[in-house]
C-alpha cells in the first residue's frame, strides 16, 4: 500500500531590490550580524546579496571595456 506524500511548500518571503541595497547599505554601516538581527534575516542571504550585486558590477564593466 502506498501513501501519497504531502508536500509542504513553505512560502518564502521575496524581498524587493530596494530593501536589498537599504540591507547591503546598513551591513556596511553597522555590519552584518548586526544588521542581519536588526532586520530578521540571515547572513548567507545577505552575503548572498552581496556577492550577487558584485558579480552583477564585474559583469557590467566586462561589457563595457569589450564594447567601448
Amino acid at each position: 500500500m502506498t501513501k501519497s506524500a504531502t508536500v509542504s511548500k513553505k512560502s518564502r518571503k521575496q524581498h524587493s531590490p530596494e530593501f536589498r541595497s537599504e540591507a547591503l547599505k546598513l551591513a556596511e554601516r553597522i555590519g552584518v550580524a548586526a544588521a542581519v538581527r536588526e532586520l530578521g534575516l540571515y547572513e548567507s542571504q545577505l552575503y548572498a546579496w552581496r556577492s550577487k550585486i558584485q558579480q552583477q558590477k564585474s559583469d557590467y564593466l566586462k561589457n563595457k571595456l569589450n564594447v567601448g
